[in-house]
Formats: C-alpha cells, sequence, structure tokens
C-alpha cells in the first residue's frame, strides 16, 4: 500500500499537479483583469479594520494566521531544495509563481467568504468544501475536501511540523546520546523533552480558539518573519561582493539551458522551472484553497474586501521571502565557490547562514523552529473548521486532543509513511479546488466588479 501511495503521489504531483495548479494562477489573472495591480491597496487595509460588521477576527489576524499556516520550514529549507536541485534559476520561476498565485489566492477568499456559513455555536466559517457544498451544489466534493483538509492538515501542521523542531533541536549542542526505554523502544531523551514542550505550548494556544489563536499569530508572525528577514539582511550585507553575482545567476539560469556548475547540481530552463515553480505553489498553498479558510471568519463587509487583504499572504510568503531566501543561498553559494562541490538543501541553509558570525547556526534554529510553531497553530484553525464541516462542533475538541498528541509522539517516531499520505491529501485539495474556481469564476468576477469602486459597501448575500 505504501509503494502504491509513493508511486500515485509521483505521479500526481510530478509535470500534471503543477501544469494544473500553474495554469489556474494564470487563467485566474485574466479573469481577475490583473487583480495583482490592487496589492498596495491590500496591503493598507490589512491594517485597517471595517466597522458595523460581524466577523470572528479582524483582517490582520485572519492575514496574520493564514500567513502562520503557510510560513513554515518549506520557506527555508525548501527554497535551499528548489536551488539545490533546479540551480539559481529555480528562484526567479518561484518569484514569478508567487506574483501569479495571487491571484488565485483572491479568488479562493472571494468565495470562501461569499459562502460562508454560521456554524451551531454562532461562528462564521467558510473555505473551498463551503464554495463546493453552496456553490457548485456538489455535498459530496465538498465533505470529501474538508475531510482531506482536516487529515492533511494533523499529518503536516502537527506531526510533521513538530518532528522538524525535534530535528532542528537534535543537532549540534542539543544532541545527546541518551536513550529511555519505552515499551521496547528506545528514545531520545531530546525527543522527549521536545514532544512534551511542543505539546504543552501547542494546548495552551489551539483550545483558545480561533480569536486566542488570532491574536497570538497577530504579534508572533511579524515578530518571527522581522528576525528572519534581519537576519537575512545581514547575510546579504557580508555578501555583499556578491550579489551582482548573484542577481545575474538567478535570471540567466532561468531561461539559459546549461549547466549550473559552482555548488549547484545543474540546470536547464526545464528543471529551473519545475523546481521554481513547485516551490512558489508549495509555500503559499494558493491552488489548494487552505489558506483562504481562516479568512472566512474575518471581519469584512464583503468578499472582496478580504480578498485583497488576503492576497498580500501570497506576497509576503512567496515574492518576498522565498526570493529573500533563495537570494541569500544564491549569493553564500557564489562566496564559497571553490570550496563547494556540491550543495544539499540542508548544508546550504547553514552554510548560508554561517555567514553571520558567532550566532547564524543560533539564528537558523531559532528561524525554523518558530515557523515550524506557528504552522502548528495556524493549521490547526483550518484542521477545526474543516472537522466542523464534516462532523459538526462537537468533534472539534477531540480533533484538537489528537493535534497535542500528535505534537507530542511526532518527534519520537519515523515519519515516512505520514508524507506519503500528507501528499496525497494535498492531490486530493487541488483537484475539487481548482473545480470550484473554475466552475465559479464568474462569480469571482461578478463580486470583483460589485466591490471593487467601494470595499466598504456591505453584502447583502
Amino acid at each position: 500500500m505504501i509503494d502504491f501511495i509513493s508511486g500515485l503521489n509521483g505521479y500526481l504531483w510530478g509535470f500534471p499537479m503543477i501544469a494544473l495548479l500553474f495554469s489556474t494562477h494564470i487563467f485566474m489573472t485574466g479573469k481577475t483583469r490583473g487583480i495583482q495591480r490592487k496589492l498596495l491597496k491590500g496591503i493598507r487595509l490589512s491594517v485597517t479594520r471595517p466597522e458595523g460588521d460581524a466577523g470572528e477576527i479582524s483582517p490582520f489576524e485572519a492575514l496574520s494566521t493564514s500567513l502562520a499556516s503557510t510560513l513554515g520550514t518549506g520557506n527555508i529549507i525548501g527554497v535551499a531544495s528548489a536551488v539545490a536541485m533546479g540551480g539559481a534559476g529555480a528562484v526567479f520561476w518561484c518569484w514569478i509563481t508567487g506574483i501569479l498565485g495571487m491571484a488565485t489566492q483572491y479568488a479562493e477568499v472571494v468565495l470562501s467568504v461569499k459562502y460562508r456559513v454560521k456554524n451551531s455555536k454562532g461562528e462564521l466559517v467558510g473555505g473551498p468544501m463551503y464554495s463546493l457544498i453552496r456553490g457548485v451544489k456538489s455535498r459530496p466534493l465538498g465533505l470529501l475536501y474538508a475531510f482531506a483538509a482536516a487529515l492533511g492538515g494533523l499529518i503536516t501542521g502537527s506531526v510533521i511540523q513538530s518532528n522538524a523542531i525535534f530535528s532542528m533541536f537534535s543537532q549540534g549542542a542539543f544532541s545527546d546520546s541518551v536513550k529511555l526505554n519505552f515499551f521496547g523502544m528506545n528514545i531520545s531523551l531530546t525527543a522527549l523533552i521536545v514532544g512534551v514542550a511542543a505539546a504543552f505550548l501547542t494546548s495552551m494556544v489551539i483550545f483558545g480558539g480561533i480569536s486566542f489563536i488570532s491574536k497570538i499569530c497577530r504579534y508572533l508572525v511579524p515578530f518571527m518573519a522581522a528576525v528572519f528577514m534581519l537576519s537575512c539582511a545581514a547575510v546579504l550585507f557580508i555578501n555583499r561582493s556578491f550579489l551582482g553575482e548573484a542577481i545575474g545567476r538567478i535570471f540567466h539560469d532561468a531561461f539559459l539551458p546549461r549547466s549550473a556548475g559552482g555548488g549547484f547540481v545543474g540546470s536547464t530552463i526545464l528543471v529551473a522551472a519545475r523546481f521554481g515553480v513547485a516551490r512558489g505553489l508549495f509555500s503559499n498553498e494558493a491552488g489548494l484553497g487552505t489558506s483562504s479558510i481562516v479568512s472566512a471568519s474575518a471581519n469584512t463587509p464583503n468578499p472582496v474586501r478580504q480578498a485583497l487583504v488576503s492576497m498580500t499572504a501570497t506576497f509576503w510568503d512567496t515574492v518576498v521571502m522565498c526570493f529573500v531566501t533563495g537570494l541569500v543561498i544564491v549569493s553564500s553559494i557564489a562566496a564559497a565557490e571553490g570550496s563547494v562541490d556540491y550543495v544539499d538543501s540542508a548544508s546550504a541553509c547553514y552554510l548560508a547562514f554561517s555567514r553571520i558570525p558567532y550566532i547564524g547556526g543560533a539564528v537558523l534554529t531559532f528561524s525554523m523552529t518558530v515557523f515550524a510553531f506557528s504552522t502548528i497553530i495556524g493549521l490547526s484553525c483550518v484542521g477545526a473548521n474543516c472537522v466542523t464541516c464534516v462532523f459538526g462542533v462537537k468533534a472539534v475538541t477531540p480533533y484538537r486532543i489528537l493535534w497535542v498528541v500528535g505534537v507530542f509522539i511526532a518527534p519520537m517516531v519515523p515519519l515516512d509513511v505520514l508524507w506519503s499520505v500528507a501528499d496525497l491529501c494535498n492531490a486530493t485539495l487541488a483537484v475539487p479546488n481548482v473545480l470550484s474556481l473554475f466552475m465559479l469564476r464568474n462569480v469571482v468576477k461578478e463580486e470583483s466588479e460589485k466591490y471593487l469602486g467601494n470595499l466598504d459597501m456591505l453584502s447583502k448575500v
């Protein structure tokens, strides 16, 4: 069964899925008439709370929680992997994917807010599952989406991210050889400590519900982003004499079919585009629809206003952070050329941040740990809303308990099998979500034409 799932994932997440999602970005950019041009307005609206409309959280809190669920270790290790496997040109294609993906993110949120409903507790909930149920009129597809998102979120948001935190602390000064025996299993003391600490912190946050989680994310996301970006700025300053070469490599290798020697595995236009587009798609989840679920709980008078705010998440996540991370890695590899023959994703990250004297390694460990924890609490909101859609509000508390249990055990168990299941769940999300975007494309167009001229106009839907 595992071999079958792995083989299926290899096909689904190859060219077909990348082509499907990338073409969706292009299509929605055209359908929304280049909604990316409204980026500055979206940024301004993200820090302006509207008055007179019901909503669980503010637009900025919705944006922060959405970013918490997408800003993860993939923004660091994932970009490094794209560079290592696709060459410097992969950074350019990742950047382009982020720019185009803003339109898809916008469309997803327009539909999520338009078709949102109140649950039995009176809370506003929405997302692609409700767009499928109420817009497309396909309850089976909506429930399938919600179930896959709940299961996939539990694996990627709870288990895998907690294991990533352990991986950070199990290296260097945090590594240990002390093993404890539990039911015939030898468990690292570090794994046990990380599991207990991560589970405790997670439980203290997620049982407060989306309002409390969003308030935590409101401060956590800007803080962790600022620390990481300042660290990147420090590396770029140290590498300033190599920035011209790095920028030249990024744009040159994106289009020129040649080997990208000097630390890169190799690159052609096709390879660079494949890894760059894939990393861009997976970093912001535009096309999967999950990041729009939190946005449906926002206080907004109409779908378009919140959609403009939410599309800035793709801008910050991919257009800014992934591009800066790629520039840091490429410039560091350029600085080390001659002493590095091969750079994999992990060593590329440590190579880059070790350029900061004394504290570089600690900064990287801190950044990746906080990014992983933010994903744990951010995706818990997504999973809880999806569970509500399938099983009702009463299932949320058991789901959160299972979430905390996953965080606790993750550092102590192998995850190879779970990665395959998570990938399959994400593929299950992409197809019905893209279907709803295509079938409801005229709804997105009509809502945009109705509200873009007056973003404070109340929705009658």
